[in-house]
Formats: C-alpha cells, sequence, structure tokens
C-alpha cells in the first residue's frame, strides 16, 4: 500500500467514529499531513478520500485554492496590487496580504454556510501550497473554524512532528488542536 492510501485508510478510520457534536471548532478541524513530493499524487487519487467519507456515511465537498492568489491579484478591485506586484513582487505589502486572507476566509466560511447538511459534512481544502509565501495557514484555520459544523479537512503537505506543523517542510511550524492524519499512524496501528 502506498503513501497516499495508507492516509486515506486512517482518514476513514477516523472519520468511522462518531462525531462529536459539542467539541470546540479547533477540535473539528484534520490536517492530512503527506510528503510533499505526493502533492499530484494526492491530487489524482482526491477521490479515494470523498468515497471513503461516503462508505462511512457522511457527505463531502471540497475546495481547490491553488488559483487564489491568482484569482485574488488578477481581480476587478486589484489591479494597483497586480501592477505593483509584477514589477516588484516584494512590493506586496501587509495590507494587500490582509485582504488576500480576507478573501481566502471569505471562500471558505461561503463554502461551509453553503453545506446542506453541514454537521455531517466533511468540507476539504486542497492546494494549500500555493498560499505558502503569501499568507499562513496557521492565521487562516483560527478565522474560519468557528463555522465548522461537520469537519474541515485540510490537505497538508508538509510535516507534523512533536505536536508542529510544517507547511513544505519550512522552518518555523505552528502548534494547533486541529487533529492529524498520517500514512505513519495507519502503520503503527496495523499488525
Amino acid at each position: 500500500m502506498n503513501r497516499i492510501e495508507l492516509l486515506k485508510k486512517n482518514f476513514q478510520r477516523l472519520c468511522e467514529h462518531s462525531w462529536d457534536r459539542n467539541m470546540a471548532g479547533a477540535q473539528r478541524v484534520w490536517l492530512a499531513v503527506y510528503d510533499k513530493e505526493d502533492e499530484r499524487k494526492l491530487r489524482l487519487r482526491l477521490g479515494l478520500f470523498e468515497e471513503a467519507t461516503h462508505q462511512t456515511g457522511h457527505k463531502w465537498t471540497a475546495i481547490d485554492l491553488t488559483e487564489a492568489f491568482p484569482n485574488w491579484i488578477c481581480g476587478p478591485d486589484n489591479a494597483d496590487f497586480a501592477e505593483s506586484y509584477f514589477e516588484s513582487p516584494d512590493s506586496l505589502d501587509n495590507a494587500a496580504l490582509a485582504d488576500l486572507m480576507q478573501s481566502v476566509v471569505a471562500r471558505v466560511r461561503s463554502a461551509l454556510t453553503a453545506l446542506a447538511d453541514p454537521e455531517n459534512t466533511v468540507l476539504a481544502l486542497y492546494g494549500v501550497a500555493s498560499l505558502f509565501g503569501f499568507l499562513k495557514i496557521s492565521e487562516l484555520l483560527p478565522m474560519v473554524e468557528g463555522d465548522v459544523k461537520g469537519r474541515l479537512l485540510v490537505f497538508f503537505p508538509g510535516v507534523y512532528e512533536q505536536n508542529n506543523y510544517r507547511l513544505l517542510d519550512a522552518r518555523d511550524g505552528w502548534n494547533y488542536l486541529a487533529f492529524p492524519i498520517t500514512a505513519s499512524d495507519v502503520e503503527a496501528h496495523s499488525s
């Protein structure tokens, strides 16, 4: 079994457990941590996670954040940001990045509030690596966790070590209450 299949197996195990409706928002967030080298493999096998969700009696919705930055910068309200960014990428200031954050938060919140059965649905976010250098997942998740009624599954290319998450193996990591899902957990529990 390859790493993506092991990750899916561990996800399905977690999804099979009854979902406590009284958990705090941060505890309703699951981070599926996988090697950054497996990004394309994961995208090709994303359907496995949807199928696993349905097999456990839950619903699935997914959002691809890959084009969040280009869609934002090329949006009609950001002509000034775009022009200065393309001339000098260092010129993207904190105000512009805060606007990008609000755009991504609004997209995730909109998806969460549009769910037909929010308490029984996994909303999956993938493509978060494309936000690296523009915004931090550690800042995004607390802004949306209060809106999560079911589960928010974040496909996270990076590492989880000693209760710290590091996107794309970057130096700075953060500690978060989300439940980590890794392929190695399955290997450790299967005997």
